[in-house]
């Protein structure tokens, strides 16, 4: 993504260089992607309650442990959520998978407008 912004998660204080397109720390976060975690784990929670199903009843369905997804529902899964798993979630929940992955404008804006407090 162009012009993404970078969180420095490191107890030191350097400063992150912005046109650095290489992350030379796994504690150096992408907001952009950590909002986007969080935006597909908003819209899993949405639809697990609009099919009026517990975190336990889902988790059981797709094989996959309660805290997992409460994690990625929380977009708390900065390690990356496979596209295994996200397949699994959008079967268990009897929606498309573009309906978990895909942004509208709007949504898209914040990755770039919002000033996350992490």
């Amino acid at each position: 993504m162009a012009n993404e912004k970078k969180v420095d998660l490191s107890t030191e204080e350097e400063p992150i260089e912005e046109n650095n397109s290489e992350i030379n720390s796994s504690e150096e976060i992408d907001v952009g992607r950590i909002i986007m975690y969080r935006q597909i784990g908003a819209k899993v929670a949405y639809y697990r309650t609009l099919r009026r199903l517990t975190q336990d009843e889902l988790a059981r369905r797709i094989r996959l442990s309660r805290s997992t997804l409460n994690r990625i529902e929380r977009g708390r899964y900065n390690g990356g959520i496979s596209l295994s798993t996200l397949m699994d979630i959008a079967e268990g929940l009897h929606i498309e998978l573009s309906h978990l992955v895909s942004f509208t404008d709007e949504e898209k804006k914040i990755w770039w407008d919002v000033d996350v407090n992490l």
